[in-house]
């Protein structure tokens, strides 16, 4: 049984801290599945952290429905939340939902999620009224990262605070089950998580919050370009890899690698009549 809005909900009324991590692959979901982790995001920080764009901007329907399929494949128990691309909820109401309702019927997720609050309340209630449950994410929205001037700290000043709380309380009457507070201030994502009946989740926005969300390439030290400040390391598997890697190359080239353990072998008679 897979975990459900209901379940989140009680969490945040019981006091229950929510952890949700991305994937964006069949083998990194099924770790992460069987870990326990109620919430996988497959966000379109693949394009950084996958496939090697400078930003998310240039993430493709395609690219997001073949890795959601890949993460529902590796999950039994967790929701799974697809992260809709740059323009693809942004033209109209209409194109938002044919989107929407492909992440659900083609590629298998149990959510989608959409940046931004008032400006995009009105797409994200349609979209649940038709029975696609959705998370608002907002803060620093990265698909506006040049509109925003970059990675910054986002509500540090009254009128953008109130703006801040006018989104998530615009999210949650519009109908979205969480919302994601990315590069908050932490009392203002406290207060913003008190005012909510749904849960917030947190990414760089303190420990008040009713989740938390990292990107797992920053977690396990893969994805070293850049390490955010909110980000903590719990391995350095980049530094692993390089060590397994330049192992296996040193080993092919002095033979030592493959050993008789690794193949198998017949009766040397049965070649003489080759």
């Amino acid at each position: 049984m897979r975990i459900t809005i209901n379940k989140l909900l009680e969490m945040k009324q019981a006091g229950e801290k929510i952890a949700m991590l991305t994937a964006y692959d069949y083998s990194t979901a099924k770790i992460v599945d069987e870990a326990g982790v109620p919430l996988i995001l497959v966000g379109d920080t693949l394009g950084m952290v996958v496939l090697g764009y400078e930003t998310t901007l240039s993430v493709t329907m395609e690219d997001m429905l073949c890795h959601i399929k890949a993460v529902v494949r590796g999950t039994r128990q967790c929701m799974v939340i697809g992260d809709m691309p740059f323009m693809s909820y942004h033209v109209s109401v209409s194109e938002a939902l044919h989107n929407a309702g492909r992440f659900m019927q083609e590629a298998g997720c149990q959510a989608v999620k959409l940046e931004g609050g008032v400006t995009v309340a009105e797409t994200v209630r349609r979209i649940v009224e038709c029975g696609i449950p959705v998370m608002g994410h907002i803060g620093l929205t990265p698909q506006s990262i040049y509109q925003l001037s970059g990675h910054r700290v986002q509500g540090k000043t009254p009128e953008a605070a109130s703006r801040l709380l006018n989104d998530a309380l615009a999210l949650e009457q519009a109908g979205a089950f969480a919302v994601v507070l990315e590069l908050v201030p932490a009392e203002l994502a406290g207060l913003i998580s008190k005012r909510l009946k749904v849960p917030t989740i947190g990414i760089g926005a303190g420990p008040y919050c009713d989740g938390q969300v990292q990107v797992i390439n920053d977690m396990l030290g893969l994805y070293t370009d850049f390490v955010p400040k909110h980000a903590r390391q719990y391995a350095k598997l980049a530094a692993d890899i390089k060590y397994a890697v330049d192992t296996y190359f040193e080993e092919v080239k002095s033979v030592q690698f493959p050993g008789p353990e690794h193949g198998s072998s017949i009766d040397e008679s049965l070649l003489e009549g080759l």
